[in-house]
């Protein structure tokens, strides 16, 4: 099967990106349906690095094979941040691996609302370091456009988060100004 030319340039980077960094990984897939994998696995070499992956469409899969908690598919819904998060923690413990990347999103046409329309996308990247979640707005592109969309981000993340580490991508901290050297008020007690 051919893949489309970034996705397989992004894939082959890929691999690139995880031998260098001596990690292996597997895939945590919902609306993508195991195309990452797929990606990741079209190149000579993955073996190397490639473990495995987890389509986890369904909720209950999600749960069962990577430890979501139902708590948070009921709290924020499949498509979110929070379960995101915990599919990519989950496919990295269960597997073992250096580094698992996840894909939930809303690749339509249905199942879109006004709070998580069609081309909504989470994905998420878990490391010894931490995790990084991303949330990506690909508009609507067409079901096969989204999914092609997606795939493209979670190699993306894959080669950013091998190479630079999970934290490279977040924003400098936030200053915390001095405490004040002047006196407070006395209060006044009746």
């Amino acid at each position: 099967m051919q893949m489309p030319q970034a996705v397989a340039a992004a894939a082959k980077q890929a691999i690139e990106a995880l031998k260098a960094a001596k990690f292996t990984i597997a895939t945590a897939e919902s609306c993508t349906g195991g195309l990452v994998a797929g990606a990741l696995t079209s190149i000579s070499g993955a073996s190397d690095v490639f473990h495995g992956g987890f389509i986890t469409y369904a909720n209950t899969a999600k749960s069962t094979m990577i430890g979501v908690q139902a708590r948070l598919i009921r709290d924020y819904g499949a498509v979110s941040a929070q379960v995101a998060r915990a599919m990519a923690d989950g496919a990295r413990n269960r597997a073992n691996v250096n580094l698992a990347v996840s894909i939930t999103g809303v690749a339509g046409p249905q199942g879109g609302s006004e709070k998580k329309p069609v081309g909504l996308v989470y994905l998420a990247c878990a490391t010894h370091e931490g995790t990084r979640v991303v949330e990506k707005r690909f508009g609507d592109l067409g079901r096969d456009g989204i999914r092609e969309a997606a795939v493209l981000a979670a190699l993306e993340l894959v080669i950013d988060v091998a190479t630079n580490g999970v934290e490279a991508d977040k924003p400098p901290p936030v200053e915390v100004k001095a405490k004040s050297t002047e006196p407070k008020a006395k209060l006044r007690t009746r």
